[in-house]
């Protein structure tokens, strides 16, 4: 391991002067890809420093109980020694998972996007319960969010809503909430109190670059509409609402929600991106299912991977087995405890992998 973080360690400081050659200023791809390799390696490069540090402390207290005579500094230096053996080992716990294989997207910002699936007028219900929920948990982190598009229903529920969520590694942590969110409850609508289960879809996909993914202009059409709804039925005669659908998929995105075209067209370039290039890393999964396997999250779109149970007052996601009660508060954005227990499952697979 020493010998890895020596390799970083030279490696960083190469990377950080290369970063102030103007050469490499003035190239944008490769300044984007030095930037992230930077990135990357910052955090390792921090902790080694302070690992360093530690062990040098650990010597020096050393030193002192074998030459020292005075026994105040005596004990003093058992302290010293006892609170650098305790850094040493925490900081070989937290390098361990800095050297994991590291996700490329997860310092990227994402498109959330949410579905109803199957039971109907409940399902659109519940995904604008799960949308209200990732809403209020990103404002309790201060991430910055923004209502790319939403299609809503006549009952309250949604059809259709696609959020941009922003900042520092929001992919690492919402990453894991892809795919089937299980709701069991009565619906309101329900007049003989019986129990129904309904399904709602989520996506969460990296905002990518053109360093990442790039779309060949010849394979997108563009038609423009005018914007207070995705059809175009309103009373707005500008056509500011920029329709992109991308002939070898056939995937379609409207965006309206900006009074600008160009901000417009500019939003759904970007979301049509980050589709293509989830398919992309999909495609990937699959053939490598077995490789990755260890890891959460590599199921197909179909997997179920959480039950809300509003009769028993438990939600449990089921791919890690755990469970927690007091539903009606967990849906008021207080989703931390669970998030972190994937992110920890997850590195704990991994280290136990590496490990071998």
């Amino acid at each position: 391991m020493l010998e890895k973080l020596a390799n970083i360690e030279t490696k960083y400081l190469e990377l950080r002067d290369q970063m102030m050659d103007p050469d490499i200023i003035s190239d944008n791809k490769k300044s984007i890809q030095l930037s992230r390799d930077v990135s990357w390696m910052q955090e390792i490069y921090d902790l080694y420093q302070d690992y360093k540090k530690a062990h040098q402390q650990k010597k020096d207290a050393q030193e002192m109980i074998d030459t020292e005579q005075d026994s105040e500094m005596q004990e003093m230096a058992k302290e010293q020694l006892k609170d650098s053996e305790y850094r040493i080992q925490d900081l070989e716990a937290k390098i361990k998972i800095a050297l994991l294989p590291k996700d490329p997207n997860d310092e990227k910002n994402i498109y959330l996007e949410i579905r109803p699936a199957a039971g109907g007028n409940e399902a659109g219900l519940f995904a604008a319960e799960l949308l209200k929920m990732y809403l209020g948990y990103a404002a309790k982190k201060w991430w910055k969010t923004e209502i790319t598009e939403e299609q809503l229903s006549d009952i309250g529920g949604i059809k259709f809503a696609m959020v941009k969520i922003s900042w520092n590694k929001v992919y690492s942590i919402m990453k894991f909430e892809s795919w089937v969110h299980r709701v069991q409850r009565i619906p309101a609508t329900e007049s003989q109190g019986r129990v129904h289960t309904s399904t709602v879809t989520v996506a969460i996909m990296p905002e990518v670059e053109d360093v990442d993914f790039v779309i060949d202009p010849k394979d997108v059409e563009m038609d423009t509409y005018a914007a207070s709804s995705s059809g175009g039925q309103n009373a707005n005669k500008n056509q500011t609402g920029v329709r992109l659908r991308h002939l070898p998929s056939g995937l379609i995105v409207n965006i309206w929600d900006s009074k600008s075209q160009l901000q417009n067209k500019d939003k759904a370039r970007s979301v049509l991106k980050s589709r293509l290039y989830q398919i992309e890393m999909d495609k990937k999964t699959a053939e490598t299912k077995s490789l990755r396997g260890d890891q959460i999250g590599n199921g197909d779109r179909s997997e179920k991977i959480r039950t809300y149970n509003y009769p028993q007052d438990r939600i449990t996601d089921h791919r890690i087995h755990q469970s927690w009660s007091n539903l009606p508060v967990f849906l008021t954005w207080e989703i931390e405890d669970m998030i972190n227990a994937l992110v920890l499952e997850n590195q704990t697979r991994l280290l136990e992998k590496s490990m071998g």
